[in-house]
């Protein structure tokens, strides 16, 4: 790991690769070698990473994106120096701080106190600096009642904060964090969110690993994807972040050949597939928060019937409820429907919902004398809700806040 100078790039990963061998039988004592001088245990190769090239300029906030297993936590270890590379090159110019897993640098039978002092020398600082940081850091970690506990009685909480906190008080130039601060509670997840903040105001070089697309759209200036070791996409967080969610969740449209048609017996229509597209027509598996979306299903009626109803329901990942409609509601009629004929129903809405998963059940109805149900299809669709406002409850509703300071009732007391 080179530095390459004055001028260049913050970080340069050019074309790296790593291998692991995994051995199929693993010789954990002498005796067994002894036992059995002529086995020969094979093994298998894994690719983590795939001559992966980028460049992180000074100053940039830069995300590092992929699902379990594509090589992000490796790329991390080989720019900190844990992992050596396999091939290729990585250049790092400047000071690094890493915060890559819970616990690494730490030794449990000390006091953070003694952790601190540890933990900052290894980062670069000097003994004396590292003294003057101590109180600074617990501060911050907001563990000063704890500064003499031993680090094996930490919760793994506590643990984060601890190490988060440490690695920002040494005025690194380039920072490594891994998701690990999830395991972080609320508020201080949103103490690291402002403090990365302040980190991006001044400049500093910080790759970030992470799951959450929100905080890639909220922080980073630019991102990289990774699948399987190998680099899928480069570019503007949201672009990035599109691909991610594609990768993760393919569309899954319910199609006519997932029905067995005999098993509805003489049911009088029934529901062929359902999806969701954007207002252009396209087959979408996410839409982001503030865009016009449209739930369509496709039904194909046996029998005559007049003015059947369609209806939808929007459920979250938890199966609860979160908007039903109907054209029954509207009383509106919906026309005669002959033996052979299709029908596409279409609910098209602006999508307020707060980020996650989705699921239409679509359903039609007989509405003439002694109204019925024909047919249900649950989870019939799926998409994907996007944006960083996650707020509380199941829609982001337009709205405005605002406090107004009223007058006091009671009278100020003359002066004396």
């Amino acid at each position: 790991m080179n530095a390459p100078g004055e001028g260049a790039p913050a970080v340069v990963v050019d074309g790296v690769s790593k291998t692991f061998a995994i051995p199929h039988e693993r010789v954990h004592t002498l005796k067994e070698r002894a036992l059995h001088p002529l086995r020969r245990a094979g093994k298998d190769v894994l690719h983590a990473l795939k001559d992966v090239s980028f460049e992180v300029q000074p100053g940039e906030f830069f995300g590092i994106v992929g699902r379990n297993g594509s090589g992000k936590s490796t790329l991390l270890k080989c720019m900190a120096g844990i992992y050596s590379v396999g091939g290729g090159q990585i250049y790092v110019n400047g000071r690094l701080a890493t915060f890559i897993e819970l616990g690494v640098g730490f030794n449990p039978d000390l006091a953070a106190r003694d952790n601190i002092l540890l933990n900052a020398v290894m980062l670069g600082l000097s003994p004396r600096e590292a003294r003057q940081r101590v109180d600074k850091v617990l501060d911050f970690a907001e563990l000063d009642e704890f500064k003499e506990l031993k680090l094996k009685n930490y919760s793994s909480g506590m643990q984060v904060r601890l190490a988060f906190s440490v690695m920002i008080q040494v005025n690194a130039d380039i920072l490594l964090i891994d998701e690990v601060l999830a395991v972080g509670d609320a508020a201080f997840q949103q103490k690291c969110f402002d403090e990365f903040n302040r980190l991006r105001d001044e400049g500093r070089t910080i790759l970030f690993v992470t799951h959450d697309m929100s905080a890639v759209r909220r922080f980073c200036h630019r991102a990289v994807l990774l699948e399987r070791g190998e680099l899928v996409s480069l570019g503007e967080p949201e672009e990035v972040a599109r691909d991610y969610i594609r990768l993760n969740f393919p569309e899954q449209a319910v199609s006519a050949g997932d029905l067995d048609i005999e098993q509805l017996g003489d049911r009088p229509a029934y529901i062929l597939e359902a999806w969701f597209e954007d207002e252009n027509g396209d087959h979408q598996p996410q839409m982001p928060q503030g865009t016009r979306c449209v739930l369509k299903a496709r039904v194909s009626f046996r029998q005559v019937i007049r003015d059947p109803s369609f209806g939808a329901t929007l459920k979250d990942d938890q199966g609860k409820a979160v908007f039903s409609t109907s054209t029954i509601y509207k009383q509106e009629e919906t026309g005669v429907f002959r033996p052979g004929d299709e029908a596409v129903f279409a609910l098209e809405f602006e999508n307020l919902l707060v980020p996650g998963r989705y699921y239409a059940t679509i359903d039609i109805a007989n509405r003439g004398s002694g109204a019925f149900l024909i047919d249900q299809r649950d989870r019939a669709a799926t998409i994907i809700s996007t944006g960083g406002a996650m707020g509380g409850g199941v829609v982001n509703l337009p709205h405005e806040l605002s406090v107004v300071r009223q007058e006091s009732a009671v009278p100020e007391e003359a002066p004396s």
